[in-house]
């Protein structure tokens, strides 16, 4: 490598890069809201430290079709992707892989608390 290849190699790596709290949570919510379909403002997202990894706690509401449609077509559970604890646990490890995609992060785990149900008629949101 020449000198001056390998001092701009060096400076690049120079320094640290962190990721603030609050892009974490953003990015967290974004893939949050996707995997629910729900909006990013109605996820809550708190992070702890989890033997140095960090573990992401959400909340929010999930999408639900009209109780009468389901009477008059069960199958339409099928269209949002599954039950709600079905979709819960998807979710689980879409968001996982999302937010270590998208922000580099390392994550134990995520757990998801669901507020509510949001009735759309529509299928799954993605």
């Amino acid at each position: 490598m020449s000198g001056a290849a390998g001092a701009v190699h060096t400076a690049a790596r120079a320094g640290h890069t962190r990721i603030s709290t609050q892009a974490l949570t953003s990015v967290a919510q974004a893939a949050a809201a996707e995997a629910l379909g729900v909006t990013p403002q109605e996820v809550r997202a708190e992070w702890t430290d989890d033997d140095g990894l960090l573990a992401l706690s959400l909340v929010a509401p999930i999408t639900v079709p009209p109780l009468t449609a389901l009477l008059r077509d069960p199958g339409r559970i099928a269209v949002f992707g599954g039950s709600i604890w079905e979709r819960a646990v998807a979710a689980k490890a879409d968001i996982l892989r999302r937010v270590t995609e998208l922000s580099g992060a390392r994550l134990s785990r995520v757990d998801i608390r669901i507020s509510g149900a949001s009735v759309r008629e529509g299928g799954r949101v993605h």
